[in-house]
């Protein structure tokens, strides 16, 4: 099979970030922390449908989070893994990568570095330039861009700036998969 023939099969995704796009986090002093458990995991209003509209018009969907605090040791990996089996029967979705890298030191899968969308791109056959990273906090937007993507912030008003300018920004999920449909019908 040649190259084009390679890429006429690449498909399109929206990558999501986890916490405050996903899932209502928990705030504070300003900054996002992830819920604890399932209990305290409550999934954004319009998420599901945003995702299913987005799912319908043939993107695939794949979250990519960190979730730091089991590398530090203060979150088990039993319950996160709670959570994804939970967002997998809730919500059309295709993947779930996760990094449990502490961000002690410097990781190719922790965001901002691209390396759980390369992966996932590779694994799936999908083409990076055509696809999304939806995200509420910088280390989001610049792991799309490293990855090629194009990006979309959820401006949650965390106590903290954007590194690099997204292309688009929303107040939801909702907001964010109205803009990406018309995108991908350009």
């Amino acid at each position: 099979m040649g190259e084009h023939e390679v890429a006429s099969f690449a498909r399109r995704a929206v990558f999501l970030d986890r916490d405050g796009v996903i899932n209502r986090p928990i705030v504070r002093d300003g900054k996002p922390y992830p819920p604890d458990s399932l209990a305290e995991f409550e999934i954004l209003p319009g998420v599901e449908e945003a995702s299913s509209r987005m799912k319908d018009a043939g993107l695939r969907l794949v979250v990519a989070t960190n979730q730091p605090d089991v590398g530090r040791g203060t979150l088990e990996k039993e319950r996160v893994e709670e959570i994804h089996e939970f967002l997998l029967r809730c919500l059309p979705l295709d993947r779930i990568e996760v990094c449990y890298d502490s961000g002690k030191t410097p990781s190719a899968d922790r965001k901002p570095a691209p390396g759980m969308l390369l992966r996932a791109a590779g694994e799936m056959k999908i083409d990076l330039a055509k696809s999304f990273m939806v995200g509420d906090r910088w280390r989001d937007i610049d792991c799309g861009h490293a990855a090629g993507c194009r990006t979309v912030f959820i401006d949650r008003g965390y106590a903290e700036s954007l590194r690099q300018q997204p292309d688009h920004r929303a107040s939801s999920l909702a907001g964010a998969a109205g803009w990406i449909l018309e995108q991908i019908q350009l």
